[in-house]
């Protein structure tokens, strides 16, 4: 009698259905999948919807760090050797659908099927770059064009398929917080790019794929204080 073979692991499958040590779960805008200080044990999969990661200093400053869309893993912290505590938190900014897996499904899955680690590895190494591209951004490019940065990769742009170029709701105190400038400098330069017709705005932020000039060519008519100024003043 032939033996039965064990079906072929579909990353895909396991990151879309219920199972040992995994559960679907869903939140509410505003409510979060895990919060700083939290017990790290499990890793969340978005499979639908849009959140955010932000950290609260001791005195108490909050900071948004990033946003995620469907197909991002958070919480990978939890991995560690030693399990800790939660680093940030992390929020539904709308209705979310999310995969959760427990510390050891996940650490099991990993090591047993090559084709998930793979993915998961890709996973990282790109959030690793888009952090390193962060960085770079803060360093060395105007408040404007971090700006017009965090708007693009909001809406996707550069990512397969159609880009998403109505962004959920989002606060320009939080833009602010994420650009690392202040709340009316926000204004000014979402005003400026609506004038330039990169953006509409009316309660849902419109992106236009002429943004994409700011980030590439900087090419932005008009006068434009910050280039005639060869430093930032440091609260930028």
């Amino acid at each position: 009698m032939a033996e039965r073979r064990k079906p072929a692991f579909d990353p895909a499958n396991f990151l879309m259905s219920a199972g040992l040590g995994r559960k679907i779960v869903q939140l509410k805008p505003r409510q979060p999948f895990f919060s700083q200080g939290d017990p790290a044990d499990a890793v969340f999969y978005l499979q639908k919807g849009r959140a955010k990661v932000t950290v609260v200093s001791p005195t108490g400053k909050e900071a948004t760090i990033t946003f995620l869309s469907a197909g991002d893993f958070v919480g990978e912290e939890s991995l560690a050797a030693v399990a800790g505590l939660r680093l940030s938190t992390a929020t539904a900014v709308t209705a979310c659908t999310a995969l959760k897996i427990g510390r050891e499904e996940m650490v099991r899955v990993m090591h047993e099927e090559h084709n998930f680690s793979d993915l998961f590895l890709k996973f990282l190494l790109e959030r690793s770059m888009r952090i390193q591209a962060d960085l770079v951004d803060h360093l060395f490019n105007s408040s404007e064009m971090r700006l017009a940065r965090i708007l693009l990769l909001m809406a996707e742009f550069g990512k397969p398929g159609e880009p998403q170029r109505l962004l959920p709701k989002i606060s320009q105190e939080t833009l602010a917080e994420m650009v690392g400038t202040t709340r009316s400098r926000v204004s000014f330069f979402m005003n400026r790019f609506r004038s330039l017709g990169f953006i509409d705005y009316n309660g849902g932020i419109l992106v236009h794929k002429s943004l994409l000039n700011v980030v590439l060519h900087d090419q932005l008519s008009g006068d434009n204080a910050e280039r005639r100024q060869p430093t930032r003043h440091p609260t930028e």
